[in-house]
């Protein structure tokens, strides 16, 4: 064989092998793209080591991560603890169980799926608005005081008459008193109404935080724990006065040690009437001022 075609064999052989070498590599890179991608079996999911009551704020010590198979998973769990310490939980959560997100916001807002009422406990509702309950934001596992507000008419002045023993109203005086009733109560649940119907037209929500809550005097239904004593007094004020909680803060009834639920001690308040205003606060009453007419000519 000549060497000239010798050397031509050889090229083709070389091109062959390089074309052989390229229609693999796109073969394998094309079917790298079909492969089904690998769905884990098992996942990590944040699960309480002990029981951790309503209204609690979640401690370090009270979760860990355990690998869960993902069909006995929540689909809402989470999978890291620094996902959930120092929040604060919307039911109780028991030992072994999943910490979701569901124990952080309490369900659907708006929505009552179950009241849990504590032993020897009565569950009681109170209606508020914007103004009288948080803005609407209280939620489930709260604490909140309740301070009522009773108005003149409640309390009339009257004076008696020695002669026949009949009684006068005093008008003109300021009758109003307010009053923390109640402290530290639970709040078990809570209901708002549904929100309207959006407008299609309406333009989009700006991007302001404040500019999204209307004032709107929207309701929203409390209700709390309260012993038979407290009920009868939510009663009296729900009948007789205006109601309004008050948001509490979580560490108030947390041992800041062990973490664990406590009772604080209740306030002592004066109340508020008129007077108080005036002697404690300094408001100043009004100042009578006498004028002197000058002297009118006789009527004939």
């Amino acid at each position: 064989m000549k060497r000239s075609n010798r050397l031509v064999l050889l090229v083709g052989v070389f091109l062959a092998i390089v074309a052989f070498i390229g229609i693999l590599l796109i073969t394998q890179g094309s079917g790298t793209g079909s492969q089904t991608p690998v769905v884990p079996t098992e996942l990590p999911t944040v699960v309480a080591k002990a029981d951790i009551p309503l209204g609690s704020r979640i401690t370090a010590d009270q979760v860990e991560v355990q690998v869960k198979p993902v069909t006995g998973r929540d689909a809402d769990a989470f999978g890291d603890t620094s996902q959930v310490i120092g929040k604060i939980v919307r039911e109780n959560v028991a030992a072994g169980a999943a910490v979701t997100a569901r124990t952080l916001t309490g369900g659907a807002t708006g929505q009552i799926l179950d009241i849990v009422t504590p032993p020897g406990r009565r569950a009681i509702a109170v209606q508020v608005d914007q103004v009288t309950g948080v803005g609407t934001v209280i939620k489930t596992g709260d604490y909140v005081d309740m301070i009522v507000g009773f108005t003149a008419d409640k309390f009339p002045v009257t004076s008696i008459n020695p002669v026949d023993n009949t009684f006068t109203v005093v008008t003109g005086l300021n009758g109003t008193s307010v009053k923390a009733l109640v402290q530290g109560m639970q709040v078990l649940g809570t209901l708002l109404p549904p929100p309207p119907a959006q407008d299609p037209n309406a333009p989009a929500p700006s991007g302001d935080p404040g500019a999204v809550t209307a004032l709107n005097g929207q309701q929203q239904i409390v209700i709390v724990s309260a012993d038979l004593q407290q009920a009868e007094v939510i009663k009296f004020a729900q009948l007789d006065g205006s109601i309004s909680l008050v948001l509490r803060s979580a560490d108030d009834f947390l041992d800041p040690i062990t973490g664990q639920p406590v009772v604080p001690v209740p306030d002592a308040t004066t109340g508020i009437i008129l007077k108080t205003l005036v002697d404690i606060y300094g408001v100043l009453p009004p100042e009578l001022v006498e004028t002197v007419l000058p002297a009118q000519p006789a009527t004939p």
